[in-house]
């Protein structure tokens, strides 16, 4: 009973995905309904019968297996499914209607003829997210609903609306063009950081780290380092980026989801595993001539999990912070660099070029204020984080910015 706990979810999450996508892929995009019932009931038979006969030997297998089985009845079942299927294909397709592939190949081309499905330019980014989430990761509505805290009525209503836009294109399943693979790889890989970075600082959620999402953003691209096609520069780049950043993610909260700041990390809890697939994709990335935003951000991020405080590990992360400036300037970015020029020219120099930086309208902007006056001028810090806490729209951001304002109040009443 025990092991068929353990097993189903993590099963369900590895394969669920497989099985939608090869049923979408043979029955088209207008069917995800029809995929999802096909999927959900396989589980279901799994859920009801290995409790009591045991799990299989080969339980992916026999999910597959179920999941044929199911299929071909519904076909038979259902003639109005039936009939629409064949009516779209030719005579010589309609056999193969009746017959699910869930070979190796035929899953690891179907997924990913489906991620670049999902991303397809045609959708908004939020409706990518959305079913990318839905379709490649096995979320349910719930799910996704309390990810970007909304309503299952609003993540119905978009993927309706993304459902609508594929048939009025009449959009399938199946990889770009050679002339248009490229453009669209960019927006699969936007996709997959926008929801890699939901989930390292959630801006939306009751939590400021979301670990799922932001593992489940890693499977994605390695979906696509798996294929000669898509195993670029950028995408290699990218996962480095993800891996470095993500193999902090233990350390960056407490136990009770308050946000720890990097200089207050436990080091022990980084992941070293992580560390070392990302320093591999950096250097399968740093092959090619091209540099691009992805691989400045990758290299900043290696940096970042170098524990000892060598002296170049804060003057490389500067450097880096200025080409990564010229080639995307933000604001968040200006907020980084600062932090690092604090730690290269201290945190005087620090304080009269934050006052150059017009991004006062930041909760952000007053935290890193408040950490270069820290051990300069007690009293303007902790005015600084009143500010923060105003500008904050997180109750768990304001719980965190509350707590360091008592800390240094605190070390002000002692000194005094």
């Amino acid at each position: 009973m025990q092991e068929n706990q353990n097993i189903l979810p993590h099963l369900f999450r590895r394969e669920y995905s497989k099985i939608i996508a090869v049923l979408l892929k043979t029955y088209g995009l207008g069917q995800l309904a029809v995929a999802e019932d096909i999927a959900s009931h396989t589980f279901l038979r799994a859920a009801e019968t290995w409790p009591y006969k045991g799990v299989p030997a080969n339980p992916t297998a026999w999910l597959y297996t179920v999941a044929k089985n199911h299929a071909k009845n519904y076909i038979k079942r259902e003639k109005t499914f039936t009939n629409k299927i064949v009516n779209q294909r030719s005579i010589d397709d309609v056999d193969q209607v009746h017959e699910i592939d869930l070979s190796d190949t035929n899953i690891f081309d179907s997924q990913l003829q489906m991620l670049f499905t999902l991303c397809h330019p045609c959708l908004a980014l939020d409706a990518q997210i959305t079913l990318a989430l839905r379709v490649m990761c096995g979320f349910g509505i719930d799910e996704i609903a309390d990810a970007f805290l909304t309503t299952k009525s609003t993540i119905n209503k978009r993927l309706m609306r993304a459902k609508e836009k594929w048939k009025s294109l009449n959009v399938s399943v199946e990889m770009p063009s050679d002339t248009e693979l490229s453009a669209r790889l960019d927006g699969v890989l936007k996709t997959i950081y926008l929801l890699f970075t939901e989930g390292y600082y959630s801006t939306s959620h009751r939590t400021i780290v979301r670990k799922d999402l932001c593992f489940e953003a890693l499977q994605l691209n390695d979906l696509l380092l798996s294929s000669p096609l898509t195993s670029t520069h950028d995408a290699n780049a990218l996962m480095a980026l993800m891996c470095f950043q993500a193999s902090r993610l233990d350390a960056r909260t407490d136990d009770d989801g308050q946000p720890i700041l990097y200089h207050d990390q436990d080091t022990s809890l980084w992941d070293n595993g992580l560390i070392e697939k990302g320093f591999y994709h950096l250097q399968q990335a740093s092959v090619s001539q091209e540099k691009s935003v992805y691989y400045i951000e990758a290299c900043i991020a290696y940096w970042y999990t170098v524990k000892i405080e060598i002296t170049e590990k804060w003057s490389s992360i500067l450097k880096l912070y200025d080409v990564l400036i010229k080639a995307k300037p933000s604001s968040i970015t200006l907020l980084n660099r600062l932090y690092a020029y604090s730690k290269v020219y201290g945190p005087e120099s620090a304080l009269l070029e934050l006052e150059k930086i017009d991004s006062n309208d930041s909760q952000m902007y007053y935290i890193l204020q408040s950490e270069l006056y820290k051990n300069i001028d007690t009293t303007k810090a902790v005015e600084s984080l009143h500010i923060a806490l105003d500008k904050s729209n997180s109750n768990v951001e304001k719980a965190f910015i509350a707590q360091k304002i008592k800390a240094l109040e605190n070390v002000f009443t002692n000194v005094e």
